[in-house]
C-alpha cells in the first residue's frame, strides 16, 4: 500500500462522531457485537433503530464488516485495535506537532511527568537503545 493510500486509510479510521467512538469502542473491547450488545453496553442509548443506523453508517464508512447469523447481523472491526491505534497517533502527531514524534512523546511524559514508573522509565529507555542500534 502507498503512502498516499495509507493516509487516505488512516484519515478513514480518525474522523469518528463521539457516539462512533464509542461503539468502536465496544466493538474492539467484545470482538463481534449485535445492534443490542452494543446497546446494552451504550451509555445513555439511544434507540434500537437509532443504534442499527449508526451501525450500518460505521459499516458504510468501512470501519465495520458484518455477517448473517440467523436473522441477526453480527458486526466486527475491519482494522484490528493496533492499527486504529497506530492511525489515530500518527494523524494527533501529524495535526498537532507537525509530524514531529520527539514534541509528541516530550508532551505525552510532560503530561504526568511525577506519575512515571521506574518499570516505565526501563520500557523508554529500551526503546530508545534499539532505536540508536537500528540507526548503526
Amino acid at each position: 500500500m502507498s503512502k498516499q493510500e495509507q493516509d487516505k486509510q488512516d484519515d478513514k479510521h480518525t474522523h469518528l462522531s463521539r457516539r462512533e467512538r464509542q461503539i468502536m469502542d465496544i466493538v474492539y473491547e467484545q470482538k463481534e457485537v449485535s445492534t443490542q450488545s452494543v446497546l446494552e453496553h451504550l451509555p445513555n442509548p439511544p434507540s434500537y433503530s437509532a443504534v442499527r443506523a449508526m451501525l450500518s453508517k460505521l459499516e458504510q464508512k468501512g470501519h465495520l464488516q458484518h455477517k448473517e447469523v440467523g436473522q441477526k447481523y453480527i458486526y466486527s472491526a475491519t482494522l484490528d485495535k493496533s492499527d486504529a491505534q497506530y492511525g489515530a497517533i500518527a494523524k494527533l502527531v501529524k495535526t498537532f506537532f507537525g509530524g514531529s514524534k520527539i514534541e509528541a512523546a516530550t508532551a505525552l511524559l510532560g503530561m504526568d511527568s511525577d506519575n512515571i514508573s521506574d518499570e516505565d522509565l526501563a520500557v523508554l529507555e529500551k526503546m530508545i537503545q534499539q532505536a540508536k542500534d537500528k540507526q548503526q
